[in-house]
């Protein structure tokens, strides 16, 4: 990418950084009059999952003051939450066990990537079978996908190296038995969740959102392959080009709570980025040092919604409310 570019792109962002300040903290109350008392429940929760990267400890391959992540260190962090100390299940790696350990708060003994042919999994103690059973609405919106069948492998248009650009193993969903009808690839109910990326700005648009939003990019746009320049940059790039709809969404504003999470580290076991942006969040760049897991994403989630049991690893862990001025 040319200076100009990336000089171009950081009054962009320093921009969106003045207006998103401004959205986020409202009109000020007239003088003597009372502020509006605050909201008491998150509705919408949005995660996105980002691919194998530190917050700091791996050096230039840190997300965490790198100039080629402008977006996130300069728009997103001066306005969020963020936690210094958050780290992939414990000494679980690769990819695939860091996603099943989101949603059911274990990787079942897997450490491999496999499709779910390979590693299916037949429980229903995990978090969207508790969120159905709550009747709390859930989709998964995963990039290159086509929503017309329920997505058991990776498919789609090849990156740089050969491998297509939607990964199954960057979502756990498809490996839950009861999601996909017993590795059915026309599950109705799967093809029902698990849905192309692209309709998401539709149902931003049409208000027809569900209470928990997982969003998978690609294999490009996640930073996990390099497929322009730096993949850091590359995925700084595709989150400046669609977190700004989910912030502006009337989801987000009317009780919504953003998640940006990195699966695994680089290097070890992290720390690796936690970043959380909501109108119930503590905000302005507030940072922790306190110990977090993804079971404590799991954690988090299950006590926003309310719904139990809390999944295995998500019992011991410490929840992210401390990020929060909120919550739920």
């Amino acid at each position: 990418m040319s200076g100009h570019r990336r000089g171009n792109r950081l009054w962009t962002v320093l921009g969106f950084l003045a207006g998103a300040i401004a959205t986020l903290s409202g009109p000020a109350p007239a003088h003597g009059a009372a502020a509006a008392p605050p909201k008491h429940h998150i509705k919408t929760v949005f995660i996105i999952l980002m691919e194998n990267h530190n917050w700091t400890g791996d050096g230039s391959k840190d997300i965490r003051g790198n100039p080629k992540a402008p977006y996130i260190n300069y728009a997103l962090i001066p306005m969020s939450s963020y936690a210094n100390q958050y780290y992939d299940a414990p000494h679980i790696h690769p990819s695939l066990p860091n996603y099943l350990w989101l949603e059911a708060g274990t990787n079942f003994g897997i450490r491999n990537d496999g499709p779910p042919s390979r590693n299916e999994q037949r429980t229903k103690r995990h978090l969207v079978t508790l969120l159905d059973n709550a009747k709390v609405s859930w989709k998964a919106y995963l990039e290159n996908t086509t929503g017309e069948i329920c997505p058991l492998r990776d498919r789609g248009k090849t990156d740089p190296n050969g491998s297509p650009l939607y990964a199954v193993r960057h979502e756990p969903f498809a490996y839950f038995a009861d999601v996909t009808d017993n590795l059915d690839r026309n599950s109705a109910y799967c093809i029902a969740h698990l849905r192309p990326f692209g309709e998401l700005a539709s149902d931003i648009r049409n208000g027809t959102l569900p209470q928990y939003v997982w969003i998978t990019p690609n294999l490009c746009d996640d930073m996990h392959d390099t497929c322009a320049g730096s993949p850091i940059e590359h995925g700084d790039i595709w989150l400046s080009e669609h977190v700004p709809a989910i912030l502006n969404s009337q989801a987000y504003k009317d009780g919504g709570a953003l998640f940006i999470t990195w699966d695994e580290a680089l290097k070890g076991d992290g720390p690796i980025p936690m970043i959380v942006l909501s109108p119930f969040a503590r905000g302005g760049g507030y940072s922790n040092r306190i110990f977090y897991t993804h079971g404590s994403t799991l954690r988090t989630f299950e006590e926003i919604f309310g719904v139990k049991p809390l999944l295995r690893d998500a019992k011991v862990e410490t929840d992210l409310s401390d990020l929060f001025a909120v919550f739920p």
